[in-house]
């Protein structure tokens, strides 16, 4: 009993001392002590758009959460036409910003670290990036627009950075965020208390609108290239799909498994749309998804493309601006076929009972800006609650029956023709 009550404290006391170095209040006690003996923290308490002439926005999120940035870097743009603005997102979504003409800059921070000793490894690779790339630069104003807690180190990256104003949402925005980020907000001059809950875009907005800017048009939008553009066409052209034909984009993946709307309802649903409409179903994912690309092409004959894992980020983009409809879970293609202008039914693991602020509510990551209707189960599924909790399997995303998602899919269809 008392060797393993020793073990026990032994690993906690472990786990303390690698995590120390690394802790808020120990970085930020040497951080101070090192901007100040370099000269980098002017202090400037009133913030005001007119002085900014070098701009870093840290946005280390997943394909979803980027493109419901796009307004928010359009219209920083729009308020700071000339200053110097750099982009420093996860290398996953690099090729989503590449061509973005509304920032000078888009660099690159890979938060994603083997279990052992995660947060030096993370700290580490935080400090080479400012060491290399940041500094030099002397930037004046850091934003970090995520809401929601920071898993990605991007409050470090900003302290890191040196510059004299920091600005992101305060960690007492939920309860959730304050109990994982404490001690977050002393990284920040200026943090946003605002604990509405809003769809991302607007949270996003709204820290423009906190630095005194104003915001003209909300949209989202993504920059292709003409290769982008070229090879889109040479796939629709090479399947010998028409301007008739309705084409429908399918995603049948998401990050989490509890995402996921069965494949045999996708199968069901596409047997459907090819019977009742001689539709074209074009499959899109990442290489997570080339299975679930194989057997829908499989299952649903010819009438099926299947570019999962075969395609960019926007090379995906430029196949959904042909589509007429997409169909699909929670997840970045979701965004990016609102981003092309494309109406879609929505597959929702979220309970229609259950919390407006958790990970999956359509209130605040549903699509953006385009004709849409959202189906959620009626209630959770026990143990349930306020939101899915098992991550692992699709388990409330299954209260959606292939017959809702056909209604929707004939009342959307019925909306777009009446336009």
């Amino acid at each position: 009993m008392i060797i393993t009550k020793i073990k026990e404290f032994t690993k906690k006391l472990a786990k303390y001392i690698l995590w120390w170095p690394a802790s808020p209040k120990v970085t930020y006690f040497w951080g101070e002590l090192f901007f100040k003996i370099m000269g980098m923290r002017c202090k400037r308490y009133d913030l005001t758009l007119t002085e900014i002439q070098k701009v870093l926005i840290i946005r280390l999120d997943e394909i979803g959460d980027i493109v419901m940035t796009t307004p928010f870097l359009r219209e920083i743009r729009r308020n700071l036409p000339s200053a110097w603005i750099a982009l420093v997102v996860n290398p996953q979504v690099y090729n989503l910003v590449e061509l973005c003409p509304y920032v000078n800059e888009v660099l690159v921070y890979n938060w994603r670290v083997s279990k052992f000793l995660k947060p030096l490894q993370r700290h580490w690779r935080a400090l080479c990036l400012a060491r290399k790339h940041l500094w030099k630069q002397h930037f004046d104003l850091v934003i970090v627009p995520r809401w929601d807690i920071d898993n990605y180190h991007a409050t470090f990256i900003a302290y890191f950075s040196g510059a004299s104003w920091r600005v992101g949402y305060s960690e007492n925005v939920n309860e959730i965020k304050n109990q994982f980020n404490k001690g977050f907000d002393k990284f920040f001059t200026h943090v946003l208390k605002d604990q509405t809950v809003k769809h991302e875009v607007e949270h996003n907005l709204d820290i423009i609108r906190f630095l005194g800017g104003e915001i003209k048009e909300d949209h989202l939008e993504l920059w292709l290239s003409k290769e982008d553009e070229a090879f889109a066409e040479w796939i629709i052209m090479n399947h010998n799909i028409g301007w008739k034909d309705l084409l429908v984009g399918i995603g049948p993946g998401a990050s989490t498994s509890n995402r996921e709307w069965p494949l045999q309802s996708f199968i069901e649903l596409g047997k459907w749309l090819i019977k009742e409409y001689n539709a074209k179903i074009i499959v899109v994912g990442g290489s997570k998804e080339e299975n679930l690309g194989r057997m829908l092409k499989q299952e649903l004959g010819n009438n099926v493309i299947n570019t999962a894992g075969m395609t960019t980020l926007r090379q995906t983009a430029a196949l959904l601006k042909h589509c007429q409809l997409f169909i699909g879970n929670d997840s970045g293609p979701m965004h990016l076929a609102a981003a092309m202008g494309v109406p879609i039914v929505e597959l929702s693991c979220h309970p229609l009972t259950g919390s407006p602020y958790a990970v999956n509510s359509p209130y605040r990551f549903g699509p953006w800006g385009v004709k849409n209707i959202i189906l959620q189960p009626h209630l959770p599924t026990p143990p349930c609650h306020e939101q899915c909790i098992i991550i692992n399997k699709p388990h409330c995303i299954l209260g959606i029956s292939v017959e809702q998602v056909k209604q929707a899919v004939v009342n959307i269809l019925t909306k777009i023709d009446n336009t």
